[in-house]
């Protein structure tokens, strides 16, 4: 597990291989991601986007953007958390991702971005 604070969000991130997947006559290589966001400060924030720099050793750098996180943007009350879950498909057994989450302070209105820390994307042979 990797973890991170910015500004008292703290944002903790574990991964799971789930196996080979065949699509379009390609393999890729599937892994799911699992985070947690806790809001360890005084203040009222709401995650408003995402940015993630998705790392394939056989590809180009993926850039994906959007509003929320699985189609929400929770708002986080002080000592509230967050989870979900999420995943992508590569197409080498070895990938890593990171990122930022865009927020909103409720109580003073000032945007920041709050750092998912990078974290690995590999199969477990290759984690020994």
């Amino acid at each position: 597990m990797v973890q991170q604070i910015t500004k008292g969000i703290k944002i903790s991130v574990k991964t799971k291989y789930n196996g080979t997947n065949y699509s379009n006559h390609k393999l890729y290589y599937v892994f799911a991601y699992f985070i947690t966001i806790e809001n360890k400060s005084s203040e009222t924030v709401k995650l408003t986007d995402r940015f993630w720099k998705i790392f394939d050793s056989l590809n180009q750098t993926e850039i994906v953007s959007g509003e929320g996180v699985i189609g929400q943007t929770p708002t986080l009350k002080p000592n509230d958390v967050y989870s979900y879950s999420s995943g992508c498909f590569l197409e080498s057994n070895i990938g890593a991702m990171k990122g930022f989450y865009t927020m909103i302070n409720l109580d003073t209105f000032e945007q920041f971005k709050v750092i998912i820390p990078t974290f690995q994307l590999t199969t477990p042979i290759l984690s020994n």
